[in-house]
């Protein structure tokens, strides 16, 4: 969905908060990269007042940062930032397998199946968007399972802060065959009913996550040049 597309006057400020958190995860607005609100209100062809409220918004998801009087700017991509949200994603999806195993249903097992099979097409296609969005339902049926709103509340919010590094870095993080590997032997252990194996499998995955991005942040491969 791009940026310039007119916003409906229908629920404005969740529209603008959803087109500016996509256009930083694509890319479309870069790290370091200075934003006004009256630019983006005249791009969008809006007031200043959702733009506004999105950019708040956004603020408090850890995508944008401020200095009152100095600047608004898209967050930077930092190692020891990116390494604490891991932290805590991969405890939260640790936690939300566990919880869920017990009480998942073969319809559950079916749909993190056929969200695989999504995610295993896209990444034949090297389709990012499509592969993010399948892996995101693959991992959504545990932690719907789960029955946490609070759990689900705080991996949506975090979510966009690792598929910025995901969709830049696509064919590095998704593009070979573990990922898919993964999600089956995932199922598998689910369907076996052992919750803390299946939560340890979902650890380790994470952790497997987290040493290759460690790998490209060693190679500078996030370095972006700020945009006054």
């Amino acid at each position: 969905m791009s940026l310039d597309r007119p916003v409906s006057r229908r629920l404005l400020s969740d529209e603008v908060f959803e087109r500016l958190r996509d256009s930083i995860v694509r890319g479309e607005l870069v790290p370091g990269e200075k934003v006004k609100d009256g630019e983006l209100a005249e791009r969008l062809g809006l007031s200043r007042t959702p733009v506004r409220e999105a950019l708040a918004r956004l603020a408090d998801i850890g995508l944008i940062e401020a200095k009152p009087g100095v600047y608004t700017r898209i967050t930077t991509l930092n190692r020891r930032d990116v390494e604490k949200t891991l932290a805590v994603l991969r405890s939260l999806d640790q936690l939300a397998v566990e919880t869920a195993v017990p009480v998942m249903t073969e319809q559950d097992r079916d749909r993190m199946r056929e969200a695989n099979r999504d995610f295993e097409q896209a990444v034949a296609a090297n389709d990012t968007a499509a592969a993010l969005a399948a892996d995101d339902r693959f991992h959504a049926v545990p932690i719907t399972a789960a029955d946490n709103p609070v759990l689900s509340r705080i991996v949506e919010q975090l979510h966009p802060q690792i598929h910025r590094i995901l969709y830049r870095k696509f064919s590095t993080l998704l593009g070979g065959r573990n990922t898919i590997e993964h999600h089956d032997e995932l199922i598998t252990v689910c369907a076996g009913g052992d919750a803390r194996a299946a939560a340890e499998l979902s650890g380790h995955h994470w952790s497997e996550l987290g040493g290759h991005i460690n790998e490209l942040f060693d190679t500078n491969q996030f370095a972006e040049a700020a945009i006054g």
